[in-house]
């Protein structure tokens, strides 16, 4: 399964169960996701990806530009 960076997800498994995050890199085994609040793009959770649920959405360049404009993309994502 291939991951997209920029990609919204849901947690599925673990302490933010149920938080909506974006995908910030990859690699063989693990996904790196954050949310802009409590994982920052400076430390972002690495995940396995059988716990995470994709969605279609997927944010922009500018919407990762920063942790502030990362929060504000999912709280949009979230209201919408």
């Amino acid at each position: 399964m291939e991951w997209k960076i920029g990609t919204v997800v849901y947690a599925l498994r673990g302490r933010d169960r149920g938080k909506a995050m974006c995908v910030v890199d990859t690699c063989e085994t693990r996904v790196f996701v954050c949310d802009g609040k409590e994982r920052r793009l400076l430390k972002p959770k690495a995940k396995n990806p059988k716990h995470l649920q994709k969605t279609e959405y997927v944010l922009t360049a500018a919407q990762m530009q920063s942790n502030r404009a990362i929060k504000q993309a999912l709280k949009q994502y979230w209201e919408a």
